[in-house]
C-alpha cells in the first residue's frame, strides 16, 4: 500500500485536519499522480456536512486534481512518468454499459464512481485530492497541457467542465444570445466559454457591484435582477440560460427571459426546481439539467483551453486555511475559485 498524507474530516461537526491513509499499490491499469494543487468545490463543503446524502467517514474531499505522473502500470499506454495529468469527479465507471460505450461516464447506469466519499468496485472507499498522491486507472486520468498555468487548471476539472458540457451538448455559440445567471465558480468559467464559442453573453446577477468584474471576463452586458426595469428588458430575449446558482431562487422569474423554444440549463444545485407549468408551455420552452463531462470530452475541454488559453481565475491558499476558505466561499467572497497548494500540506 502508498502510505498517504492529507486532510480529512472525520465527521460532519468537525473541521478538516491531517490524516494519513493508504492508497493501493499500481496495478497494470493505473497512474500515480504526485498532487500538485487541487480545487476547492463547493460540493465538498456540502458533502463534507451531510447536506445532500449520509456521508463516508473519515473523508478526503477534492475533485479538480492536477499534478505529475510519478509511476504507471505495466500496460499502461497513453500516459508516461514525468507528465502533467488532472483527475476530475470520477474515478471509474462500468465502461460497458450503453452511456459509458458513448462517452458518457458521467451517467453511467451503474454510477460511476466517485473520485471521493464514494466506494470504488471493490467496496473501498474513495478519497480525494485534498491529498499528496493519487492513484486512478488510466482511463479515467486526463492529459493536461504544459502551456497552462497548472494551479489555475485545477478548477476546469469541476467548474469547467460543468459549464464546457451543456454549452456544447446544446451547440450554443454565434448568433445565440446566452445568459449565465451568477457569477462565482461555475459563472465566471461559463462567460470565458461563451465568448469564445461566440455567443453574446450576458452575466444576470443580483449584485450590481459585479458588473465591472463581469465585463473584466469578456460579458457582453450585465442585469441586475433586483431591478425591474432592467428585468423588463430582457424580457423574452435569451436562446440560453445556463443557471450556476445553488441557492433556491426564481425560476419562473429566469424562464420568462427566454425567447419562444429557449431553454434554461440548471447546473447549479439549489434544494428543489420549483416553477410554474404556464411557465414552460407558454412559449415551448424548456428546463434542463446538465452534470460533468465525460472523459473524452473533459480532454476536449482541456485541449481547448490550451489552444485558447482558458483557465480559472483563482486564489492560492495553504491547506492549513481550508476552514477559512469555506467560510469565505459561504458568502461569496473568493475570485472565483480557492485553490490549495498541496506543497503546504
Amino acid at each position: 500500500m502508498i502510505q498517504t498524507k492529507g486532510y480529512a474530516a472525520q465527521s460532519p461537526e468537525v473541521d478538516l485536519a491531517p490524516w494519513d491513509f493508504e492508497r493501493r499499490e499500481v496495478g497494470a491499469h493505473d497512474v500515480q499522480i504526485e498532487i500538485k494543487f487541487c480545487g476547492v468545490c463547493h460540493s465538498d463543503l456540502h458533502q463534507i456536512k451531510n447536506d445532500w446524502f449520509p456521508g463516508i467517514f473519515p473523508m478526503v474531499p477534492g475533485h479538480e486534481i492536477v499534478g505529475r505522473i510519478v509511476k504507471v502500470g505495466d500496460h499502461v499506454k497513453d500516459f508516461k512518468v514525468g507528465e502533467l495529468a488532472g483527475v476530475g469527479c470520477m474515478v471509474d465507471s462500468c465502461q460497458v454499459c450503453e452511456n459509458c460505450q458513448n462517452d458518457l461516464e458521467q451517467y453511467c447506469l451503474e454510477g460511476n464512481t466517485q473520485t471521493y466519499n464514494n466506494k470504488d468496485r471493490q467496496g473501498v472507499p474513495t478519497y480525494g485530492g485534498y491529498s499528496n498522491t493519487i492513484v486512478v486507472r488510466e482511463e479515467f486520468v486526463l492529459h493536461v497541457s504544459e502551456k497552462l498555468d497548472l494551479a489555475a487548471t485545477a478548477p476546469l476539472l469541476c467548474a469547467g467542465i460543468t459549464t464546457y458540457s451543456p454549452l456544447r451538448h446544446w451547440k450554443v455559440g454565434k448568433g445565440h444570445k446566452l445568459a449565465v445567471v451568477g457569477l462565482g465558480g461555475l459563472g465566471h468559467m461559463a462567460v470565458k466559454f461563451g465568448v469564445a464559442f461566440g455567443a453574446e453573453v450576458t452575466v444576470l446577477s443580483t449584485s450590481a457591484s459585479k458588473e465591472q468584474a463581469a465585463k473584466q471576463l469578456g460579458a457582453h452586458h450585465f442585469v441586475v435582477t433586483k431591478d425591474e426595469n432592467h428585468i423588463k428588458a430582457v424580457k423574452g430575449t435569451f436562446d440560453f440560460i445556463l443557471d450556476t446558482v445553488s441557492a433556491d431562487h426564481d425560476f419562473d422569474m429566469y424562464i420568462s427571459l427566454l425567447k419562444t423554444d429557449g431553454t434554461l440549463i440548471g447546473v447549479g444545485v439549489p434544494s428543489q426546481y420549483v416553477l410554474h407549468p404556464f411557465s414552460l408551455i407558454g412559449g415551448r420552452k424548456t428546463m434542463a439539467g446538465s452534470n460533468i463531462g465525460g472523459i473524452k470530452e473533459t480532454q476536449e475541454m482541456l485541449d481547448f483551453c490550451a489552444e485558447h488559453n482558458i483557465v480559472s481565475d483563482i486564489e492560492l491558499i495553504d491547506i492549513k486555511d481550508i476552514t477559512t476558505a469555506y467560510d469565505r466561499m459561504l458568502k461569496g467572497d473568493v475570485r472565483y475559485r480557492f485553490v490549495i497548494d498541496i506543497a503546504t500540506l
